[in-house]
């Protein structure tokens, strides 16, 4: 099968991470003129994975997708974590002269064996990640910035954080606490993060070195701009110095209406130059993307709906697939979300879409099996046992198409529990 496996599981070993709760901090002191605060989760899942069989698989060139099984059979078991690993975030902050001072410090351990660290993996057989006895799980520092302003300047973040393009629709997605598509946890070297609705509806965010600035509130709007650091593509070939930053933006809106309902509302753009050196000399080309969201919630039915467009971007991580020899292929995906609150109980329900287009001609005489659209529907329910500990269930049914018409489907279902502090 031609799935890129290697870059496949490297993409879901770094993709994930470090997304934790807003709340405020479990433990809260103050020494002085700093308060000081930690909160943190740690999630564990039982995840089976009924995948395409290898007798019937078709090729399919991606980096997520449908798993396949193997000599072994098409059945897949892992315990681990979902679409977070475990969190330790810790916070300090303080008023000096008039301005608002801040730091921020997350560590994401997982309980994946072969995961050293994502995407550090360890290397074992066959030069790849193994999930073999005498091994250890690893540490991923996705979060290390600082915040200074007030309500009145607005606020600057600097250091390493979450992206703007594609944040609000993995975050309000239902599947956050769970697993959802299981992605690496479908193989035999399961990392510390699942899938989620990533590659199935959003492009990952990803955890970005960036310089923003945030607008005071205007009755309900703020905007953010920023430049990051330039990414390396995962797929090209090896990577150019860039000459210029990314850049970034977000602008969002929220009101709450008559009735106790809620509306909230975003945008956001991503563009880059990428740089790499191809088989004839260096190659360049501008990835974009934009993604627009919405969340209506009245009583305990929240709704959520998020569509991106991208050209040069790729599929599921940021230029991953990118381009055909510096020619941008173009993509589009959506997710829609129903979930239900009633007591301790939650009940939701949502569905996405992510596809690629060909570059040009070329592109499709080269790989007539390049991934056409990734599809899934998960269905979840997930119980608050305790104001901190919920007991979740998922399922999700999984496709892949080609555009040459080849498909694989698999479903991943998963049992487990979230503990929030």
């Amino acid at each position: 099968m031609r799935n890129k496996l290697k870059t496949g599981l490297a993409l879901q070993a770094a993709i994930a991470g470090a997304l934790i709760s807003t709340t405020a901090g479990a433990v809260d002191f103050v020494s002085g003129d700093w308060k000081f605060s930690v909160d943190g989760n740690v999630n564990v899942d039982y995840i089976y994975s009924s995948c395409q069989s290898s007798t019937s698989a078709e090729a399919v060139t991606t980096v997520v997708g449908a798993c396949v099984g193997n000599q072994n059979g098409s059945s897949v078991s892992n315990i681990g974590n979902g679409l977070l690993p475990a969190a330790l975030a810790f916070g300090v902050a303080t008023t000096q002269d008039g301005y608002d001072i801040a730091a921020h410090f997350g560590l994401y351990p997982g309980i994946a064996t072969n995961d050293g660290g994502s995407p550090n993996l360890q290397k074992g057989n066959s030069g790849g990640s193994s999930n073999t006895a005498l091994g250890s799980t690893g540490l991923d520092i996705r979060q290390v910035y600082m915040t200074f302003g007030n309500k009145d300047m607005g606020t600057f973040t600097f250091g390493r954080n979450i992206g703007l393009f594609g944040a609000d629709a993995i975050l309000n997605d239902m599947t956050l606490p769970g697993v959802g598509v299981a992605g690496s946890a479908s193989t035999a070297a399961p990392s510390n993060t699942t899938l989620g609705s990533i590659g199935f509806g959003y492009i990952y965010t990803d955890w970005l070195a960036q310089m923003d600035y945030t607008t005071p509130d205007f009755n309900g709007f703020n905007a953010t701009v920023g430049i990051f650091d330039p990414l390396n593509s995962l797929t090209d070939g090896p990577a150019l110095a860039k000459k210029a930053p990314g850049f970034h933006g977000k602008l969002t809106y929220t009101t709450a209406l008559p009735d106790d309902m809620k509306l909230y509302l975003s945008a956001s753009f991503l563009s880059q130059k990428q740089n790499y050196e191809g088989l004839a000399g260096p190659v360049s080309y501008t990835g974009n993307g934009a993604d627009l969201n919405a969340k209506f919630d009245v009583g305990g039915l929240d709704l959520f709906a998020s569509y991106y467009y991208s050209k040069g971007l790729g599929t599921a991580g940021l230029f991953a697939l990118g381009d055909y020899a510096g020619s941008a292929r173009k993509g589009d995906g959506y997710l829609v979300q129903a979930t239900y609150k009633y007591e301790q109980w939650k009940f939701g329900v949502n569905y996405g879409v992510s596809k690629l287009d060909y570059a040009n001609t070329a592109d499709q005489l080269a790989i007539p099996d390049l991934l056409d659209k990734n599809s899934k529907v998960t269905g979840g329910v997930y119980y608050q046992l305790t104001k901190n500990l919920m007991l979740l269930g998922e399922i999700s049914d999984v496709k892949t198409q080609a555009h040459n018409g080849n498909q694989n489907k698999s479903t991943d279902v998963n049992a487990g529990a979230y503990l929030s502090f």
